[in-house]
């Protein structure tokens, strides 16, 4: 059995989602893509899949000037599962509201984020993101 995770890693984990919430409302995708390792897998919400740090931070550099342009996002951790001492399953809730462009509104999504310690702390590892259907959406 896995021990419960210790408050101080709970604090880092968290801070590491809070790095992408204000990289993302802040449209920068170089920040966005910091807290990766350099070797991430990132699986966006039509399956489309990236993989590395830099390609991460491009592709977001690229979202942010277009179809998310102006967009907020608003973050909310719903668990953080030690899978091994160094090795944690987060879900996160996401809620997009974009201004305009093919996705104006507000979407809803549920990502899943697997995030090993490091030397230099919490990275993440694995990054899979899903779009909540129209009707859940409708509910939030």
């Amino acid at each position: 059995m896995t021990e419960p995770i210790s408050s101080t890693d709970r604090t880092d984990i968290e801070a590491a989602i809070a790095k992408l919430e204000a990289a993302w409302n802040a449209g920068d995708g170089m920040a966005f893509a910091a807290p990766f390792a350099k070797d991430a897998d990132f699986v966006n919400i039509r399956a489309d899949r990236f993989s590395g740090r830099e390609t991460i931070a491009a592709g977001h550099d690229d979202i942010f000037r277009t179809i998310y342009a102006g967009s907020k996002n608003r973050y909310a951790i719903e668990s953080i599962r030690p899978l091994r001492a160094d090795v944690a399953l987060v879900h996160v809730r996401a809620e997009l509201t974009a201004p305009s462009g093919p996705l104006a509104g507000k979407h809803v999504a549920l990502y899943s984020a697997v995030l090993t310690r490091e030397p230099n702390g919490w990275e993440i590892a694995s990054f899979h993101n899903t779009l909540m259907p129209p009707a859940e959406n409708a509910r939030h």
